[in-house]
């Protein structure tokens, strides 16, 4: 969105409100991806016995590329020649955000519990912060002691009886690919239009599975369309994809990686919730603890800062 600034004195008061309204907008969006997110852990868990972990990543991006087309493939036609000028950098952030990360997330759903992967994946704003540091991003005090704060809750957490198994080491690999797709997308260059980013991003992400989606089908054989995949596929798709990844890019768009990646933090919370909800499994009093930690430091490091 562009503004044009004219003469007239009575669109002035606009920008300043904008700009207060920013902050919350990108806390909301950053929010509603973590939540939509949480239930892709439990549905990777769910189908790691009916759909294997490439297959389940590469019809989930061919589901997010139909449901975003209308919106984002015309746009991306017409900023074509800026997308070829950027291809290195569209192309790095498919691998990590979209070719990777979800295909290890779906390889630790083999054999991890969804809490568990929530609760690594938690972890990943800590690299967030660590890509803007280097980057040359100051943090301030408050929002580095609420990433402490959150940080120890999620160490807490793991520590206190978080069952690990040999596939829980794929999930440190995930966290460092949406580390690095979401230190990106703070970079992304002027001009390009989210929703085409959006789009084009889900295309190239989709043509790099390719391969990997050959040799699953070859090697594994495919898996029967039933409800109970077609729908868990359809909420990642449409959901957990196309919607939650339009509003983590607004939510970096406009408060920064680690601003909204202490939001993330909620996502332990959120797996939890639904474990408890559709598992019947209960979180006990060291556990709430914990949880109460990642909440403090979530509201400590979102805060703004004057």
């Amino acid at each position: 969105m562009t503004a044009v600034a004219h003469e007239t004195t009575p669109a002035a008061p606009t920008a300043p409100r904008r700009r207060a309204a920013a902050p919350l907008l990108g806390l909301a969006c950053a929010a509603l991806a973590t939540v939509v997110w949480s239930g892709s852990f439990v549905t990777s868990r769910g189908l790691h016995d009916s759909v294997p972990p490439v297959q389940h990543a590469f019809w989930r991006w061919v589901i997010a590329l139909l449901a975003v087309a209308p919106f984002g493939a015309r746009r991306a036609w017409r900023q074509r020649h800026l997308f070829r000028r950027h291809a290195r950098y569209v192309l790095l952030t498919s691998l990590l955000g979209v070719a990777l990360y979800n295909t290890l997330v779906n390889q630790a759903g083999l054999s991890t519990p969804a809490a568990t992967m929530g609760m690594i994946m938690a972890a990943s704003p800590v690299l967030m912060a660590v890509f803007d540091r280097l980057a040359g991003i100051r943090l301030g005090a408050r929002r580095t002691a609420g990433l402490l704060l959150a940080c120890a809750g999620v160490a807490l957490l793991v520590g206190g009886g978080a069952g690990f198994s040999p596939g829980t080491l794929w999930m440190p690999a995930a966290a460092c690919c949406f580390a690095g797709y979401s230190a990106l997308l703070r970079r992304r260059p002027a001009g390009l239009d989210g929703t085409a980013f959006l789009f084009t991003t889900f295309l190239a992400g989709t043509a790099l599975l390719l391969p990997a989606q050959a040799v699953s089908l070859a090697v594994q054989g495919g898996f029967r369309p039933t409800p109970g995949t077609v729908l868990p596929l359809l909420y990642v798709g449409v959901a957990s994809s196309a919607l939650a990844f339009f509003a983590w890019n607004k939510a970096v768009a406009l408060i920064g990686a680690t601003r909204a990646g202490l939001v993330y933090y909620l996502q332990p919370v959120c797996v939890a919730a639904l474990s408890w909800a559709l598992l019947g499994e209960r979180t006990g009093p060291a556990g709430l603890l914990c949880l109460a930690l990642i909440l403090a430091g979530v509201v400590l490091g979102a805060g703004s800062r004057r």
